[in-house]
Formats: structure tokens, C-alpha cells, sequence
């Protein structure tokens, strides 16, 4: 399968993200295709190997981790940046864990996505914050890590956690919590 150059998948169950988003990528050089489930990107690299991809966090229900790896197992030089307005420690550390090259929070720019993707430099300078995590912060990113050794299962995330189902997706629907 050969890998073809300057192209892009887009891969997010929301359809006027992805229009915006495709438009402003095409608009800096790239080929975009669009995907809307795991299903449609796995049909869409099996037509066309795309250099890159642009995959979203929650794929509706699903989480989009395991495309990540599906991908990369598919061609492993495709690079890959995660993207998501779910942003915690432990799905970003999974994230370049799987293979991303990078993870990005929502809302990221289309330049921001390519500086990623091209793989700039990490920024040295940043410095780390002074005031720890809040609690609910520090609550919600221990939900997404026992959420992610489970596999994005719920009941068996509420199970393991000796939390009632419906308390556990009331607390991970909501967006998390600013530092």
C-alpha cells in the first residue's frame, strides 16, 4: 500500500467540524478526507493511505484510541495526532503510548494541527504550573485513566471505581475541569 503524499484523514463524528476543519487544511496544501466512525476511516485508508491523520478523541459512543493503533498497524509511518475536547493525562500518555505523534485539546487551529503534524520541536521553555490540580480536576483525570484500562467501558469502569453507572456518566459527560 503505498503512502500517498500530502494527504490527510479526518477523522470526527462531527460534521461541521470536520467541513471547517477540512476546508482550512485543504486550504494549507493538504488532500483531506473525511470519516465520520472507525468504520469509514478503516474503508478510507484501504482506498487511499494518507501521510497523515487527525483523529478525534470520541468517536461517537467509541473512543478512538484503538484507531490510532489500527492505523499504525495498517501503515506505520502514517503520523497521526490525536485530537480532543477531553483532554486528561492519561489518554494523552495513550495516545503517544499507541503511536501519535501528537495530542492536541480542542480548540486547535488548523495551524496548530500542522505544526504537529510536520513534527516541530517541543517547546522547552514552557514552565510547569505553580498551583497543583484542583480536586474535581484531579477527579476527573482518575476517571479517564481507570475509564481507559477498561477499554472505554462504562460499567466495568462504574464496577471497578464501586460507582453507581449512571453517577459515572453523568461525571465524564461533563467537560473537565480548567486548571
Amino acid at each position: 500500500m503505498a503512502l500517498h503524499r500530502n494527504t490527510l484523514l479526518l477523522v470526527d463524528d462531527d460534521t461541521v467540524f470536520c467541513r471547517v476543519l477540512a476546508q482550512a487544511l485543504t486550504r494549507r496544501g493538504f488532500q483531506v478526507d473525511v470519516a465520520q466512525s472507525a468504520g469509514q476511516a478503516v474503508e478510507s485508508v484501504m482506498r487511499r493511505t494518507p501521510e497523515h491523520a487527525v483523529i478525534d478523541l470520541r468517536l461517537g459512543e467509541d473512543s478512538g484510541l484503538p484507531l490510532v493503533q489500527r492505523m499504525l498497524a495498517m501503515h506505520r509511518t502514517m503520523r497521526i495526532v490525536v485530537l480532543t475536547g477531553y483532554a486528561s493525562i492519561a489518554t494523552a500518555v495513550e495516545a503517544i503510548k499507541l503511536g501519535a505523534v501528537h495530542y492536541l485539546a480542542k480548540p486547535a487551529d488548523a495551524d496548530e494541527i500542522v505544526a504537529a503534524l510536520e513534527g516541530q520541536a517541543a517547546n522547552a521553555e514552557v514552565t510547569p504550573a505553580m498551583n497543583p490540580p484542583s480536586v474535581q480536576r484531579m477527579e476527573w483525570e482518575h476517571l479517564q485513566r481507570v475509564l481507559q484500562t477498561h477499554d472505554g467501558n462504562i460499567t466495568a469502569t462504574a464496577r471497578a471505581l464501586r460507582m453507581h453507572r449512571r453517577t459515572l456518566q453523568r461525571k465524564l459527560g461533563k467537560r473537565p475541569v480548567k486548571e
